[in-house]
């Protein structure tokens, strides 16, 4: 749909098609929307926000014109959420330096677990189709992106004698004697690796075609990182082999989220190992540091970023399940970094026993999204799937998301 933007009276009063207003007042009997000053601002100020319920979702920047289409600035309700103002604004940061899901806008008024913007959207659409019948919307299309971060690619192969001794005497001090008896099994090769789940999630590809990305670290070991060594020549078959079927990116390193060579290190060993550019991350830990982690992104050219979400709380960082371009709130310029927002993370269920209420909430979330035609993004470890985790339904839950209809 071609649209066009002006600020002179004229040229929107001589306009015979679709149109509305915004602005502080309407300009005559068009479909106008209230607006509120927060669009009109450069640079950032703390803002006081009211939440309130409407209809059966919630709202913010009211607006009280009787003329006004919505009895909130939608727009500007809208731009706060994606952009992620309330992370540019001094917060509360955890021990990782990361936005608490708590502090958030969305989990302090319960509306976390709601893909708002999207519902929003859809009335708004309505609202427009009701004042112009004509007008024609492509029709979205609800889909499915699993994600996989690996960590640890390997839990006892090509770790070297010290650290393989090390482990083992771990083991035997924590009487783990099972993990030991694994441990040289595989070691001398009579078992595979149990962290190498990634033949299930190749078959699961193969018996149906979805689109999913396995996220691998590369970054140098360190109290973060313990991941085997990029350059270990069974490490590069593993990711080769994965690429060969499914989407590769990188999983970005702890340190390496907002330093630049650093990561520029990193992304250039994955290309070095799939060689292809590369175009998907996620941040260690899910720490985006806005903005600089997105612009280090942009300045590498990597396209899609997945880290948009939180790690121990299920639902819509940024009120959205469509994906969106960022918005540099500090230089006000849209990017062409795509953000795709998650909203499962099994972190939040790493001590539930129980698959039945893991596959209700999973379900709860498909619904709001397929509701509104958005895009469910769940991410998952390889170790999940793997029999150390302590959690065997793991597996099966993959699997149940694996043959949702889209």
């Amino acid at each position: 749909m071609e649209i066009d933007f002006t600020s002179k009276i004229e040229s929107f009063i001589a306009h015979d098609g679709p149109k509305f207003s915004y602005g502080k007042k309407p300009l005559g009997k068009e479909l106008y929307f209230q607006s509120t000053d927060l669009l009109f601002e450069h640079g950032l100020s703390d803002l006081e926000i009211l939440v309130t319920d409407w209809e059966e979702t919630k709202c913010f920047f009211q607006v009280k014109h009787e003329k006004s289409a919505l009895p909130f600035d939608i727009f500007a309700a809208t731009f706060y959420l994606l952009t992620r103002y309330e992370e540019y604004m001094p917060h509360v940061k955890d021990e990782l330096g990361r936005f608490v899901a708590t502090e958030s806008l969305a989990y302090l008024h319960g509306f976390l677990q709601d893909p708002v913007v999207d519902i929003w959207a859809y009335k708004f659409k309505k609202i427009l189709k009701e004042k112009y019948p004509d007008l024609f919307f492509k029709k979205k299309s609800f889909s499915i992106v699993p994600i996989v971060k690996v960590s640890r690619t390997l839990v006892y192969k090509q770790k070297g004698i010290l650290r393989s001794v090390g482990g083992g005497f771990r083991d035997l001090w924590q009487l783990e004697f099972n993990r030991v008896a694994d441990r040289i099994r595989v070691l001398l090769g009579l078992k595979k690796d149990p962290y190498d789940t990634f033949d299930f999630i190749i078959n699961l590809q193969k018996r149906k075609k979805r689109r999913a990305i396995v996220l691998f670290g590369l970054g140098d070991f360190s109290n973060y990182e313990k991941n085997i060594s990029f350059n270990d020549p069974e490490h590069r078959k593993i990711i080769k082999h994965v690429a060969d079927y499914i989407d590769v990116g990188l999983k970005v390193s702890y340190d390496a989220v907002s330093d630049l060579p650093l990561l520029k290190k990193e992304a250039l060993r994955m290309e070095g190992i799939i060689n292809r550019h590369l175009r998907f991350a996620l941040c260690a830990f899910y720490k985006i540091k806005l903005p600089k982690a997105y612009r280090n992104f942009i300045e590498l050219e990597i396209e899609e970023d997945f880290s948009m979400g939180y790690r121990e709380y299920s639902g819509f960082r940024a009120g959205t399940c469509t994906p969106f371009l960022f918005y540099d709130l500090d230089y006000e310029v849209q990017t062409p970094l795509v953000v795709n927002s998650f909203c499962f993370a099994n972190r939040g269920f790493e001590d539930s026993n129980d698959a039945i209420s893991v596959k209700n909430e999973i379900l709860s979330y498909v619904k709001k999204v397929k509701k509104v035609n958005g895009t469910f993004i769940p991410v998952f470890s390889n170790a999940l799937f793997s029999e150390l985790s302590g959690n065997t339904f793991w597996k099966s839950i993959f699997e149940f998301i694996w043959d949702i209809e889209e």
